[in-house]
């Protein structure tokens, strides 16, 4: 298998050209699979002009291309080298090809993340407005009143579109069904979670980086936790396990039991997120809300 690193398709003035020729110069090559790292969102257009024309292709952690490299004795970064290090990595990982965001599910995204942005900005404000000068606090009040009309327009723009839309208003009625999930637990799950629905409960499990990870060797038994995954849609799961512990009656009897058993707290809230990711992943898979769906007692 022929294996070739590219560090300089995009060094161009014009970015749209540049996407465009590195395109076409790899379509030339007909390849199998195409590897980049996440860039803080640079790597996007590139992964979804190469998707829209067929092209294999894998948007990696940066954080496994590094320790990829150490492991093969490149400690030395550069562009060059760091092409070579992921066309290598490629080759011997093969990582599998993602279904790329459709149209509806990037916006989707950009409206929960410009949520969650506005959100930070106010609690910053807020910060600002009760300890900074008082010839200052005046101007935060008013950088304040804006950030909460800009709020409420993103909340409108999000109950809109997904209104609009039979399919993410279906997933949206199925998530509120569920006792601890509301609007903003909904909203997030379906931006930051596609997959749900389309893994099985182990494999969605892993992907948010709830599932227990082994620490053994030899005799030696060490102790089980999580580690990896999706840290946003991690947060946003604690707080719905926090809300579930006490309103969901499935999820709270779960929890109960496991503290009555003498787990820490944390932990059976950990396990509480797995429980409630492998039924939510269900009601997606099979299209049921929460009065029709029976979970089974685990």
């Amino acid at each position: 298998m022929a294996v070739r690193p590219f560090g300089d398709a995009l060094e161009i003035p014009n970015r749209e050209d540049g996407i465009a020729d590195l395109v076409k110069r790899l379509r030339s090559l007909e390849p199998t699979l195409v590897v980049m790292e996440a860039t803080a969102g640079y790597e996007t257009p590139v992964a979804v002009a190469l998707y829209r024309v067929g092209i294999p292709v894998v948007i990696s952690n940066p954080r496994l291309i590094r320790s990829f490299a150490r492991a093969t004795g490149r400690l030395a970064k550069t562009d060059l080298i760091d092409a070579g290090v992921i066309a290598h990595f490629a080759e011997v990982i093969r990582p599998e090809p993602r279904r790329m965001d459709d149209p509806d599910e990037a916006r989707l995204g950009q409206l929960v993340t410009r949520r969650k942005q506005l959100l930070r900005m106010i609690v910053m404000e807020k910060n600002r407005v009760s300890k900074g000068p008082m010839e200052m606090r005046k101007d935060i009040q008013k950088h304040l009143d804006w950030l909460a009309k800009e709020l409420e327009r993103i909340d409108k723009a999000l109950s809109d579109f997904i209104q609009k839309s039979p399919i993410w208003r279906a997933k949206d009625e199925i998530l509120q069904s569920v006792p601890g999930i509301g609007k903003v637990g909904s909203h997030a799950l379906m931006s930051d979670l596609p997959e749900l629905g389309k893994l099985n409960r182990k494999q969605i499990a892993a992907l948010v980086g709830v599932a227990p990870l082994n620490r053994d060797s030899g005799n030696y038994k060490g102790r089980r936790s999580i580690w990896g995954g999706r840290a946003q849609i991690r947060t946003v799961l604690f707080m719905v396990a926090v809300v579930a512990s006490r309103c969901n009656p499935v999820i709270r009897e779960f929890y109960q039991r496991l503290c009555n058993a003498g787990k820490p707290k944390k932990v059976a809230l950990t396990a509480c997120i797995r429980r409630l990711l492998a039924i939510l992943n269900a009601m997606m898979r099979n299209g049921t809300r929460w009065g029709e769906f029976k979970p089974a007692v685990t």
